[in-house]
């Protein structure tokens, strides 16, 4: 039975946004060592991963962009807007996120492993084809979806943002592709300011983009019934190959960086709920990808749950 893939790149570690940064370097550093101390990493398969190629990163960002980033960091300490920041690490370290995803998604495509979870920074879901934003770099998320359908050829990929920001720049790559399905959760109004329930595509896409912008406030309750009345028909129709999943924790109740009240136990049944979809369409076919999450103990006690979830599937 193919087990639950674990991706950490250590080199992801390394990348500084500057001393008192939310996304700080003891996100994994704390996580790591939780799911040790519970025994889950000892469930997973841990695995070896790789950089993403320019050309792997060029099939969402522009040129330009790549080398703005690799530029940046080769003069770092540098800021490249007034939330994001590098370090001379940063450009390998993004590289390696990215390359982390692009090493599970091989590997589940393979059937080595069921599932998999990418516990990488920095995170992702902000970056837009030709900036830098909101903490993120490169689109990790993207490039996995990119490589999916435009070098193992599915026809259809899901993409569920949970994070509590909007994915703005997942949503923009591929809003007006149809293969791509992008539906995000998320806590409105917030930054970035985008996702309104009114943004459903353009063009061709058309339809394959669905926002639930949810109040500052709400709880399990709300979110989870976002996702069971509105989202999970949608992605349903679309009946996906392969599902991927921006898995930001930013929306507990504890996370000084939202008002949103969920919980560990919440981010589990959505976990369950996306894995009965995957089960459904997609052979089973996930892969988890960390996005945000800034409260150390919530972070850690809502990835124990998440992870826990992909674990029992596995092995049921």
């Amino acid at each position: 039975m193919p087990a639950t893939g674990f991706v950490s790149p250590p080199l992801c570690r390394d990348h500084d946004p500057g001393r008192g940064h939310p996304e700080r370097a003891e996100r994994l550093v704390h996580l790591g060592e939780h799911l040790a101390s519970v025994g889950l990493l000892a469930e997973v398969e841990n695995g070896a991963s790789r950089a993403a190629t320019p050309l792997e990163l060029a099939r969402v960002h522009s040129a330009g962009h790549i080398e703005r980033v690799r530029s940046a960091c080769l003069s770092a300490p540098l800021a490249l807007d007034g939330d994001t920041a590098v370090s001379k690490s940063s450009y390998a370290a993004a590289q390696h996120a990215a390359g982390g995803v692009l090493t599970a998604v091989e590997r589940v495509l393979r059937g080595d492993w069921h599932n998999a979870f990418c516990a990488v920074r920095p995170p992702g879901h902000h970056a837009e084809q030709d900036a830098a934003m909101g903490f993120c770099l490169f689109n990790n998320v993207a490039v996995a979806a990119a490589a999916l359908r435009h070098e193992h050829g599915l026809a259809r990929v899901a993409i569920l943002d949970w994070d509590v920001h909007h994915g703005n720049g997942t949503q923009h790559l591929f809003e007006r592709d149809p293969s791509v399905f992008y539906a995000s959760l998320h806590q409105w109004p917030l930054y970035p300011g985008t996702g309104a329930a009114e943004e459903r595509g353009l063009g061709a896409g058309e339809g394959a983009t669905r926002n639930c912008p949810l109040p500052s406030g709400s709880g399990d309750a709300q979110w989870l019934r976002a996702l069971e009345d509105t989202l999970l028909p949608e992605l349903e129709a679309f009946r996906p190959e392969f599902v991927l999943l921006s898995a930001g924790f930013d929306a507990h109740r504890l996370d000084p960086l939202s008002g949103t009240c969920l919980s560990a136990a919440g981010y589990a049944q959505m976990t369950r709920r996306m894995l009965e979809l995957a089960a459904r369409s997609a052979h089973g076919r996930l892969v988890s990808v960390l996005e945000g999450g800034y409260h150390l103990e919530a972070l850690a006690s809502c990835v124990e749950t998440h992870l826990g979830e992909l674990v029992t599937w596995s092995a049921s």
